[in-house]
């Protein structure tokens, strides 16, 4: 797996462990985690325009349904956490689909020009979660994220993620 490869899931097994058992978070189905990155490691859109972002997921998710278990936003990529419906590892077409519909809406907005290159990182990292254990080390990681690149001085302190439906739902703060 990719992941695998660049050595993220070992470091994020050796430098993290779940705080939390998220059990009931879970739901059936084949348990992927990601990062994509836009080609600009400078870049601020995705924070910029978080709402046209999140648009983009709920379009993709209407078309190929999918459960978002967790997710973080920062300025020049996002961590995510999607279990797809039994049966169904298309993981690729519903990420393209979100990249189209973002790289779209900042087209119409004005936000880039047409003749742009991709915004996007041309290949996103995504990992098949294996485990329960591996599952809670993987969304503190998400949710620990924006701390670890110096974004915030607490994790509830950043807006874009999911943490603050964890912390609504009783789960306890990431340390």
């Amino acid at each position: 797996c990719r992941l695998e490869r660049f050595g993220m899931a070992a470091w994020v097994a050796r430098h993290t462990r779940a705080m939390n058992d998220y059990i009931d978070n879970r739901v059936p189905g084949h348990t992927f985690f990601f990062t994509v990155r836009l080609r600009d490691e400078r870049s601020t859109l995705l924070t910029e325009h978080i709402s046209a972002f999140g648009e983009a997921i709920r379009l993709a998710r209407t078309r190929k349904p999918f459960h978002v278990d967790a997710w973080v936003v920062l300025p020049d990529h996002a961590h995510a956490i999607w279990t797809l419906p039994p049966g169904d590892n298309e993981v690729a077409a519903r990420w393209r689909a979100v990249k189209i519909a973002f790289s779209k809406s900042l087209h119409k907005s004005g936000m880039i020009s047409e003749e742009a290159s991709t915004i996007w990182s041309r290949r996103y990292q995504g990992h098949d979660v294996t485990d329960h254990a591996e599952y809670g080390r993987l969304v503190d990681y998400v949710h620990r994220n924006p701390l670890r690149h110096g974004m915030c001085d607490r994790v509830l302190d950043w807006p874009w993620s999911s943490l603050h439906r964890f912390v609504a739902q009783g789960y306890a703060v990431p340390d």
